[in-house]
């Protein structure tokens, strides 16, 4: 595995080798060795997946503490352009974003820390990404940030999103509650 930094502090994109032959392809989506020698999160406590159409974009999400977490997301099926938004005040990437192309056939993964929004599109076709996070779901303190409210350039002009994150508030509006602790490495 291979985990290259992100213009986010502490986010990182995570290429696992993918492994092709006859049959398909095999990939290792997490290593505790891997992630354990880099100061990363290796305790995860749930997982899931959302399977979106094209056209999709979901986001800005994020949990507020004391359910803040880590995620380890990636996609198995389709491409999408996946986002994360820094909101810890004090980082020197606090309320910039950065942008990537997560996608089945290179197998590369997004590791974004507590404080970091996420959100993604699928411009181009359905898609299915895996989420794993270090805290379990709580409805009460599930949140996140309008979608276009950020500077984010999507590829879409007329997304289809759900009620519930068109009534976001704005990155302007927002007060974060989260607070940019230095990496120890």
């Amino acid at each position: 595995m291979k985990l290259l930094p992100t213009k986010i502090l502490g986010c990182y994109e995570v290429f696992a080798p993918v492994h092709k032959d006859s049959r398909g392809t095999f990939t290792k989506t997490f290593n505790t060795t891997t992630f354990k020698e880099a100061g990363l999160c290796t305790s995860f406590k749930e997982q899931y997946y959302s399977r979106s159409k094209r056209h999709v974009i979901r986001g800005l999400h994020f949990q507020l503490p004391p359910d803040d977490h880590t995620k380890l997301v990636y996609c198995t099926a389709g491409e999408v352009l996946d986002v994360v938004l820094d909101l810890r005040i004090g980082s020197p990437t606090y309320c910039k974003f950065f942008s990537t192309t997560l996608n089945a056939e290179t197998g590369n993964m997004m590791y974004i820390p507590p404080g970091v929004a996420h959100g993604f599109c699928t411009p181009h076709q359905p898609a299915t990404l895996v989420y794993n996070q270090t805290t379990v779901y709580n409805q009460k303190n599930d949140t996140g940030i309008h979608w276009n409210s950020a500077g984010i350039s999507w590829p879409i002009k007329n997304p289809q999103l759900s009620e519930r994150d068109l009534s976001f508030l704005s990155l302007d509006d927002f007060i974060s509650p989260f607070i940019f602790e230095k990496p120890l490495i």
